[in-house]
């Protein structure tokens, strides 16, 4: 469960609401702090694919037959886990009176000890996986324009669209000591602003990162089983068509026990 949007929900029960970690993570709130800058990338995704993920006794938030997906990344320098990084994948928003929230379809972090953390304290879908980062230079761009420009025109605070850097991100999920193609992220560390939102430009609004999946199955073992096919749904929210993107710099989460909302 991640504070950054109002809660962060699984389909795993939560068996305990004991206040300490069984995972010696000490009592909550557990904070996690990043000076790297984090991504949250809203997309439009299937509501069919997202109820795929989502308990029949949850309503899941769509219109036209999408809802609100997509994905968090963040790289923690202090946390009770020390220092990984975490890609979080949304199915969609679900209506829990009296507000909406975010549903986890997959966590993949490269630290074994927040993925059990996330397992038992927490009941998300955890998996470990390795992030490979490459960073290369980029030439300068021009201002951008469609949402830039439309920001723009409401007077909201924008910054010159220069980009000095690429960061490309491959992820790949640990399975019995296998590495299976997650996703790749190419985002440009010093990308196109769109939208300062805080003076101490804390959250800024940015031009969507490119997120590429890999190919399709070619032979039987790659075939479906229960967690290929969630794996393969959790890269078609990857893929699904970007609308926003929000990147947020000197990160500090502040994590509460979790609550149980249904046996």
């Amino acid at each position: 469960m991640r504070p950054w949007l109002s809660k962060f929900f699984s389909h795993e029960t939560m068996e305990t609401k004991e206040t300490i970690s069984l995972l010696e993570y000490g009592k909550p709130p557990w904070v996690f702090k990043g000076r790297q800058v984090a991504l949250y990338q809203l997309h439009l995704v299937k509501a069919e694919t997202a109820r795929a993920f989502i308990p029949k006794e949850f309503k899941l938030v769509e219109a036209f037959g999408y809802t609100l997906g997509g994905f968090f990344l963040a790289n923690y320098e202090d946390s009770p886990a020390g220092i990984f990084d975490e890609l979080v994948v949304i199915a969609g928003i679900v209506w829990n009176p009296p507000t909406s929230c975010a549903w986890a379809a997959r966590v993949l972090v490269n630290s074994d000890k927040a993925c059990a953390h996330g397992r038992k304290d927490i009941g998300l879908p955890s998996q470990v996986a390795n992030f490979t980062k490459k960073v290369t230079a980029l030439p300068e761009t021009k201002k951008g324009c469609g949402f830039g420009r439309f920001l723009r025109k409401i007077s909201v605070k924008d910054s010159p669209s220069i980009s000095k850097n690429c960061l490309d991100i491959q992820v790949k999920e640990m399975n019995n000591h296998t590495a299976i193609n997650m996703c790749s992220i190419n985002l440009s560390t010093a990308g196109e602003r769109l939208a300062t939102f805080s003076n101490m430009h804390l959250l800024r609004a940015v031009s969507a990162a490119r997120v590429s999946g890999p190919g399709p199955c070619t032979s039987d073992k790659d075939k479906d089983t229960n967690g290929d096919y969630q794996r393969n749904l959790s890269v078609a929210v990857m893929l699904s068509k970007p609308i926003l993107a929000l990147e947020f710099s000197s990160l500090k989460m502040q994590v509460e026990a979790p609550t149980v909302l249904s046996q």
